[in-house]
């Protein structure tokens, strides 16, 4: 059989891949390295069984039933988009919300009217229609109230952004809010992000915006960063990627005492099953429920969209795992608690199947 012909710079370099190899080998196998490498392996085990302590841990939260008395209080919200203010939406899609909305436990619109500039302020023109809206959706569901969602991506992680250290910019998000009041809007609700736990600026502008609202009987409300599952999370995160994910718990609760409402973005979680999604949306709901008094209304999301990325896995955290999770830790924690319910995002990415989970799972009035 004839050797197939390899050339002299590639067999050069397998060769010194060879030598490299050995060289390795020899140095791993140095019993120098002995310990080094126990302290190694040590490490990575222990790794792996805390993983797995993890999965286990939140399978078990999924498990059992929800019980009695876990349905809709009638305080739910839906995140609407921007296309309700601005013009491309109109009277067809209205009434199909309404046959969406009627007869369930959504109380809160979370209509996008931002977002606002870097300085805090916000352009008139970027809701035109909301005095239609406005207008179309009191006629249409009574008691539901119409808040509009601002926000903007703060400069924490990035060169850029909304910087709420700046106290002038204080005076101007509070002067937006102040603008979407007078345009008729019932509340405001601020999604300010990535915003890092225990950020004291944030406390100071939750305090000036309830300052403003409150003598006008208008909700407050804010989408809040999940809490630690594990303690001082957030730190670790914060140090390895520059990002920390989550909020203590005790910084969530000095947010969730400044305000009238509070949604937990408890969505975006790399959970890759739906049981392990579900039971770390329980374990979400029983944190927040601990520390968030109950003069506020507290919402866990629910994820009505299904975008596949290295954060989110859209066959794990579906409508139904987030309802279900949601009972669950309102069943273990505070089952009376009246001031609870469950937020969907979004209205423009959710299907029909979010819909009826949300209805058939949690949102059905009784009466309905």
């Amino acid at each position: 059989m004839v050797k197939p012909h390899i050339s002299k710079p590639l067999a050069k370099g397998r060769a010194s891949l060879r030598r490299l190899r050995k060289a390795f080998l020899r140095r791993w196998r140095h019993p120098r390295l002995k310990w080094p490498k126990r302290i190694v392996a040590a490490f990575v085990g222990c790794l792996v069984l805390a993983v797995l302590a993890a999965g286990i841990s939140l399978r078990l939260l999924y498990a059992g039933d929800p019980g009695p008395g876990t349905q809709t209080r009638g305080r739910d919200a839906v995140w609407l988009g921007h296309a309700w203010v601005d013009g491309r939406k109109g009277e067809a899609e209205l009434q199909g919300l309404v046959r969406r909305v009627r007869g369930t436990g959504i109380r809160e619109l979370y209509v996008h009217a931002g977002p606002l500039e870097h300085d805090g302020t916000l352009p008139e023109g970027r809701y035109p229609k909301a005095g239609w809206l406005l207008k179309a959706v009191h006629r249409e569901l009574p008691g539901v109230r119409v808040q509009a969602w601002l926000g903007d991506v703060l400069d924490t992680e990035g060169p850029t952004g909304l910087s709420l250290a700046d106290g002038d910019n204080h005076t101007r998000i509070v002067g937006s809010a102040r603008q979407v009041l007078d345009a008729g809007f019932d509340g405001v609700h601020f999604d300010l992000e990535p915003l890092h736990s225990e950020d004291r600026a944030y406390l100071a502008l939750l305090d000036a915006l309830h300052a403003l609202t409150r003598p006008r009987h208008a909700p407050l409300s804010v989408a809040a960063h999940q809490i630690d599952p594990l303690p001082a999370l957030h730190s670790v995160a914060g140090f390895l990627t520059g990002h920390p994910k989550w909020w203590s718990q005790s910084y969530f609760g000095q947010v969730a005492r400044r305000v009238d409402q509070i949604a937990v973005m408890s969505y975006d979680t790399s959970m890759p099953l739906e049981s392990l999604y579900g039971g770390y949306v329980a374990q979400q709901t029983e944190l927040a429920l601990e520390v968030t008094p109950p003069t506020t209304d507290l919402l866990m999301g629910l994820p009505g969209y299904h975008t596949n990325n290295f954060g989110r896995h859209a066959w794990a955290e579906t409508v139904p795992a987030a309802v279900r999770g949601a009972r669950l830790g309102l069943g273990r924690e505070d089952r009376r608690r009246e001031r609870f319910g469950v937020a969907l995002y979004v209205d423009y990415a959710a299907t029909d199947d979010d819909w009826a989970a949300y209805r058939d799972g949690w949102g059905r009035r009784e009466a309905d």
